[in-house]
């Protein structure tokens, strides 16, 4: 039996597609890259926010539409959280599978199958996964859940409340994939911040574990992505001024700028402690570089609030930034708050959001031209045509990667010219000549 998976949502949910792939391809089903040539469909879902969910319903009713006869089950977040209401609703499906259990994905993908169901033992979670990332780097969970409890968020409906890994597991997964060939690890969670806090004993968090992560060996880069800023644990800093393996990269969701709808939201926090926290993690990393999410049209914000948030956007100057409109999610403690904000002001206030980061985005980057940094090379540059005059010099390989200041698929790329040859996966030391909107052009050393 053929499968093909077509992903949707975060890196959390990637890992969990990859699991599953490590699970079926254990029970002796085979991955295929073309839909043509599978038996099953799988959808991993995201039920995130609204449009994240029906993006994963248009995609059951595309393949159903494309392919009449072939089996589909939808997996994932979406699943979860409304495995009852779709099985009513959602006939062009022939299964559902949350995220709860993932050995169980053998059971369920012969079941849509209409296959007789066979068990298998759980697999170890360890490096050995097929991979959706790119050559070279991984995203590697560290928990799972969440207890911030922010009110507008439905991920502990979906994925419940935290649970770390040991630090002995993740530190060994990161080991065999070392072991393979990876350049860069990035790890994930709901809040890698509130790592390890559920442990029992005497667990050091998240320090203890890149503490156990600088004990590995080997050229490689370690990035650090979804820290809650109200408890941000700073020992980390100082792990990673001893140990440049760990990239001075914070993807901090701050989410707002008005201490009044952070206090809504559920969050502690307000401009000026998060201010403080940027300022400090500046001072210590002249390299710094700071993604964030904000969100605008959450339920009572004013016009007096939306500007206490562009105050703080010019203040912050943050590297990367994602906006996101107030997703109204059932369950959710903001379900049912006052003062709804139109849908198309929260759209326009988004809107600015985006148009005024643009000329902050381009002046960080500039800041990084002339300078030398190791670039994980990713892909080669295959388009039809020629290359651009601009980056014509007669270079003959174009290739794509990234820089330390940037994450996968969220942020801009490495444009690299080389007069030679390079392999995929590998770390090559570029100069960086010249920066193209968000984009970075490099040449290898």
């Amino acid at each position: 039996m053929t499968y093909h998976i077509d992903p949707f949502g975060c890196a959390k949910n990637q890992v969990d597609a990859e699991n599953m792939m490590a699970f079926l391809n254990e029970a002796g089903w085979a991955t295929v890259e073309n839909a043509d040539d599978a038996d099953l469909i799988i959808i991993n879902s995201c039920g995130f926010i609204e449009s994240a969910k029906q993006e994963s319903i248009n995609a059951v009713l595309g393949w159903r539409k494309l392919y009449p006869g072939k089996k589909i089950l939808l997996a994932g977040c979406l699943a979860q959280r409304y495995d009852k209401e779709l099985a009513a609703s959602l006939p062009e499906a022939d299964g559902l599978f949350g995220n709860s259990d993932l050995p169980g994905i053998v059971k369920a993908a012969a079941l849509a199958a209409g296959k007789t169901a066979k068990k298998t033992a759980p697999a170890a979670n360890t490096g050995k996964r097929p991979l959706l990332s790119l050559p070279g780097s991984a995203y590697v969970k560290i928990s799972e859940g969440c207890d911030n409890r922010c009110s507008y968020c439905a991920i502990p409906l979906i994925r419940g409340g935290l649970r770390s890994r040991s630090v002995t597991d993740i530190t060994e997964e990161c080991k065999t994939l070392l072991e393979r060939g990876i350049k860069e690890i990035c790890l994930v969670g709901q809040d890698t911040g509130s790592y390890g806090r559920d442990l029992a004993g005497t667990s050091t968090g998240l320090p203890g574990l890149l503490e156990s992560l600088s004990g590995l060996e080997g050229e490689f880069r370690v990035r650090l992505l979804y820290v809650h800023p109200d408890h941000f644990p700073m020992p980390i800093l100082d792990i990673m001024e001893k140990d440049k393996r760990f990239l001075p990269y914070f993807d901090i969701p701050l989410q707002h700028g008005s201490e009044k709808i952070l206090r809504l939201m559920n969050r502690q926090g307000n401009a000026a402690s998060y201010l403080a926290l940027i300022e400090t993690i500046r001072r210590r990393f002249p390299d710094a570089v700071m993604r964030s999410t904000f969100m605008t049209g959450f339920p009572g914000e004013t016009e007096e609030d939306f500007q206490a948030l562009l105050d703080f956007q010019e203040k912050a100057q943050l590297e990367w930034l994602g906006c996101f409109t107030y997703s109204r999610e059932e369950d959710t403690q903001a379900w049912s708050m006052k003062g709804r904000v139109a849908k198309k002001t929260a759209a326009e206030r988004k809107r600015l959001i985006e148009e005024r980061q643009v000329s902050i985005t381009e002046k960080q980057m500039e800041r990084f031209v002339g300078r030398t940094f190791d670039v994980l090379v990713e892909e080669k540059f295959e388009a039809s045509g020629e290359i651009p005059a601009e980056l014509s010099a007669g270079e003959e390989e174009l290739y794509l990667g990234r820089l330390p200041c940037q994450a996968p698929e969220v942020d801009g790329s490495a444009v690299i010219l080389s007069p030679r040859q390079l392999e995929c996966g590998a770390l090559v030391p570029c100069r960086i000549f010249a920066r193209a909107g968000f984009d970075l052009q490099v040449r290898p050393r």
